[in-house]
């Protein structure tokens, strides 16, 4: 595709995205499900997604981070994430002092982190809250770690105190992992019941026991990453019999997308949502509303 028509593309797609909030009221959108990562890492992620095969998992906005800052505003989203994660130990500390200064560098962008279960990792993660980190992302399956363990009790309880969010991707899909699963982090949330935790991609494909989960604990959300859209329901359908839940759920669940590592244009996912017909009010809380208090924005 020539870079007109790129250019073409996604002026429609920002077009489209705009009016979809403009026309529900809303200022913009808050989506708390993107990512930005020191460049080595982020060229691993997309590499790990080609490895897939040809066709399989296409990443859609395979851009530079400025242009990537550029479009998301362009679509309307006034506060974002840079989610990064680690899949080894001596890795957090430096992807949060890559986080710290890109969100110095993008004041829409909340002020992100991580962890790894290793020494010292409750006061890294102390010290970044206390810097200023405003949501925090762990990777259940990538990381390859039990959430259950000791060296993470600390870092658990410290998020806890303070309130601070966690994205979690605890689910089993889109590959399972030891210690995926919403068994798994129940005990997490038994040990730390006031837990802010998101879960990411509404805990896909084990939905309904992590919206038990979202419904027994006050401070756990979901978010809307992927799921609904075509390209998941073709794997992991959503079950109909659940969707009555998502009225119960509608103070609970956040808007997130996984940008720009998605195989699909951006606005999809909110056509995912919108046509679930949940009425205007849901759908503006899951959009903005939802998010502006977690974040108190």
């Amino acid at each position: 595709m020539t870079a007109d028509a790129t250019d073409s593309r996604q002026n429609a797609e920002a077009a489209a995205t705009r009016e979809l909030w403009r026309g529900l009221g809303l200022p913009g959108l808050i989506d708390v499900h993107t990512h930005f990562m020191p460049d080595n890492v982020l060229r691993k992620v997309w590499a790990f997604f080609d490895a897939l095969g040809e066709g399989v998992w296409p990443i859609t906005y395979r851009l530079g981070d400025e242009e990537r800052v550029a479009l998301l505003r362009a679509f309307g989203v006034r506060r974002f994430t840079a989610l990064a994660y680690p899949h080894r130990p001596h890795m957090a500390r430096w992807l949060n002092a890559w986080s710290a200064d890109f969100a110095a560098q993008h004041p829409d962008c909340l002020r992100s982190a991580t962890f790894y279960p290793e020494e010292g990792a409750a006061d890294y993660v102390s010290d970044a809250i206390g810097a200023g980190a405003r949501v925090f992302k762990a990777h259940v399956q990538v990381g390859g770690y039990d959430p259950r363990d000791p060296l993470l009790s600390g870092v658990w309880g410290a998020l806890a105190d303070s309130g601070t969010p966690v994205v979690v991707h605890c689910g089993t899909g889109p590959q399972s992992g030891r210690f995926t699963g919403p068994d798994v982090f129940a005990e997490v949330l038994r040990e730390h019941p006031r837990l802010t935790a998101v879960v990411a991609h509404f805990g896909s494909p084990e939905y309904t026991e992590f919206m038990d989960l979202a419904l027994r604990y006050e401070r756990v959300h979901l978010d809307t990453t992927t799921v609904f859209t075509r390209f998941t329901e073709r794997t992991a359908p959503f079950p109909a019999a659940e969707l009555p839940r998502l009225a119960d759920l509608r103070e609970k669940i956040l808007l997130g997308t996984d940008f720009p590592n998605i195989p699909y244009p951006y606005s999809e996912q909110l056509r995912a949502l919108r046509d679930l017909d949940r009425g205007d009010d849901w759908l503006r809380a899951v959009l903005y509303g939802n998010a502006a208090r977690l974040f108190d924005l």
